[in-house]
């Protein structure tokens, strides 16, 4: 019986020896299906299972996700890697420390409770007589399976966490080595590119192949319906041979894009599925009509709106496979190997077992931008000259206009105040598509991009609202203040003109800037400091120390500043359940340009427990920079001449 207290990953995986390796020649091998995108996770996991294991960080190697050798944990998402596999791996590396002294005290006949252990070393305070945690295994498996009634070590004991451990994947990158999928160069690889069509919904009428398959270096020419390719001996073989190949082909049924300044109208007016929201959950409750109580004496209202955004990662999408003796190996940096297989096995027709998907590091990205893609590309040129591996890589105006993007939303929020200016009624509203077209099993149906190209092709996939609590398009829209009335809702519009998916936070990010900008609406309204106003509203007391601490830190006043600068607050508490943060942006503002410019970030933050704090403030400053970045800069352009937008200059990000 596996106990119900134990982690979601440790349920569905309890062996132990999925987690835990102790290794014959003194070092230990942690097991995890996380992905590093650049946000540390691989050395959280090593500090956690050093705390617990009583060894030191030198001894440490972490195997990312790989459907062979991890642990099935689905997607690197949600801000949840360091909680759920952080988790499981502490509860593992526990019970593997326990099971480890209490062979040791077997050995050393002395009883447990006076063992210690230094750097995976067992000894005996009294004796002086010991034994190593490597000469214990012997390269054994622990064949036991994780039972969840070990108490990990307890926070005061902690040496390892919450200590700035320098990352473990930084010198080898900084040193220029191999790390990154584009680097990979396996026995006889050969290159491969992939010609798109012009829009979405453009298919391939004709092409003469044979011009291309004469050039040098050409190995294969690959079409599968409207899916075009090319595999050469070397990169830019494959580059020209690509562009040959775009020239040939003739394409037709193109469908123009609408423009891009009708989208927000487009959401509003589209019929689709609306719900109400109660405590971060749309529910089929009754949506009531936003009607202040008789005592309000105003209403504020405004209307935000976000654009479509991109991953817009540093470097394009990458991947390698290869297809010998009926098995695919894919080597990738999607951030969910086990759906990816699954995917790709509907795709290609192949049992699940015989395709291997390993992650290897690529361009960071916190959301669904081109991996996945890129990899089924991989895999369907790999199998066109089985036994050598392709890699296959996008260009910058592949990623720019073929990554599903961040989908645009509309918020719309009102507030009923009385005379003394107390927030009577809070509404916010909150308009998008769906926030998930990651990889998953619906028949017949893929969200891998070649998939919807191929002879038989597969449909996109069903696009769903997303009910789950503080999910995709709802995601913050209900605030943390005590407001003593709230009407949430959340309309899910289900036909975007752009492929679309999930982007850093989802829906968390344009809704908690809305509901910021009219937190401050209202306290101009009710003529009240906005920081006051938040404190007023806020009863957590770790919501009002972080409100408190940003404010006087970044030296919060009162009263106006000086013409075209101004400083402002917001507030936030990811999915209501996660880290508090609030930050202060100082900016100033051209009064003939109309440039924002901001000056100045100050940031406070509570996440609890801290594994690693250099991560921490990693993760800060980069969400400060992105969200800057989404605010001031980007915005993806389009209309009936198409996507635009294929590089830095059209697309540009702040620096």
């Amino acid at each position: 019986m596996i106990p119900e207290s134990l982690s979601s990953s440790l349920r569905l995986t309890p062996d132990l020896d999925r987690w835990i390796r102790i290794d014959p020649g003194g070092t230990v091998t942690v097991f995890t299906g996380k992905v590093e995108i650049g946000q540390g996770i691989q050395t959280v996991i090593a500090q956690i299972a050093a705390e617990e294991l009583d060894v030191s960080m030198q001894r440490m190697q972490v195997i990312l996700a790989d459907t062979l050798l991890s642990p099935d944990e689905g997607f690197t998402a949600g801000s949840m890697s360091t909680q759920v596999s952080g988790g499981a791996v502490r509860q593992a590396a526990a019970e593997a420390r326990h099971i480890l002294v209490g062979q040791a005290a077997a050995q050393l006949d002395a009883p447990m409770d006076r063992l210690r252990v230094e750097d995976g070393t067992v000894y005996d305070p009294e004796t002086g007589a010991k034994v190593t945690y490597w000469e214990l295994m012997a390269g054994k498996r622990f064949n036991q399976q994780v039972s969840g009634r070990v108490a990990p070590k307890p926070a005061a004991e902690y040496a390892i966490v919450g200590q700035p451990v320098p990352r473990l994947d930084i010198p080898a990158k900084v040193a220029g080595e191999p790390v990154y999928v584009d680097d990979m160069d396996l026995p006889g690889m050969a290159h491969g590119r992939v010609v798109r069509p012009p829009s979405y919904t453009a298919r391939l009428a004709a092409i003469d192949t044979a011009p291309v398959e004469a050039m040098p270096g050409v190995i294969a020419v690959v079409r599968d319906g409207s899916f075009l390719g090319v595999i050469a001996q070397r990169e830019e073989q494959a580059v020209f041979a690509a562009q040959r190949l775009a020239g040939l082909a003739q394409w037709q049924g193109d469908r123009p894009l609408p423009p891009a300044e009708e989208i927000n109208q487009r959401l509003l007016s589209t019929p689709g599925e609306s719900f109400l929201v109660v405590d971060g959950t749309p529910t089929n409750d009754p949506i009531p009509p936003f009607e202040p109580p008789a005592s309000a004496t105003q209403t504020v209202a405004a209307v935000y709106s976000r654009p479509y955004v991109r991953h817009a990662s540093l470097g394009p999408s990458s991947a390698a496979a290869q297809f010998e003796d009926g098995k695919l190996t894919v080597w990738t940096h999607s951030q969910g190997v086990y759906p990816l297989r699954a995917d790709m096995a509907q795709v290609l027709d192949m049992p699940l077992g015989d395709i291997r998907v390993i992650h290897r590091q690529g361009p960071g990205c916190y959301g669904h931008n081109g991996a996945d893609d890129v990899a089924l590309d991989a895999a369907l040129l790999a199998k066109a000259v089985p036994g050598r591996p392709v890699l296959v890589k996008w260009s910058r105006h592949d990623e720019n206009l073929w990554e599903p993007f961040g989908p645009a939303m509309v918020m719309k929020l009102q507030a009923g105040l009385d005379s003394a200016g107390e927030v009577l009624l809070w509404s916010h509203e909150t308009w998008s598509y769906s926030h998930s077209a990651r990889p998953r099993v619906e028949p017949g149906r893929s969200s891998l991009l070649a998939a919807h190209h191929l002879a038989r092709p597969f449909a996109p996939p069903t696009q769903q609202p997303g009910r789950g609590f503080h999910g995709g398009i709802h995601r913050n829209a209900d605030p943390l203040y005590a407001f003593p009335r709230r009407r949430i809702v959340k309309h899910f519009v289900p036909d975007s003109p752009l492929r679309h998916s999930a982007l850093r936070s989802l829906g968390a990010f344009s809704n908690i800037f809305a509901s910021e900008s009219f937190v401050d609406e209202v306290a101009a309204a009710a003529q009240i400091d906005p920081v006051a106003f938040r404190l007023r509203y806020l009863t957590d007391p770790r919501a009002r120390d972080v409100v408190a601490t940003a404010a006087e830190r970044a030296g919060w006043r009162a009263e106006p500043r000086p013409a075209g600068r101004g400083q402002g607050i917001a507030f936030s508490r990811y999915k209501n359940t996660m880290i508090y943060s609030a930050v202060v942006v100082e900016a100033t503002v051209d009064p003939e340009s109309g440039v924002v410019h901001v000056e100045r970030a100050v940031a406070a933050a509570d996440a609890g427990q801290i594994i690693n704090p250099d991560g921490l403030r990693n993760q800060l400053e980069g969400g400060i920079v992105q969200s800057i970045s989404w605010t001031l800069k980007e915005a993806v352009q389009f209309g009936p001449d198409g996507l635009a937008g294929e590089d830095w200059t059209t697309y540009p990000v702040i620096t």
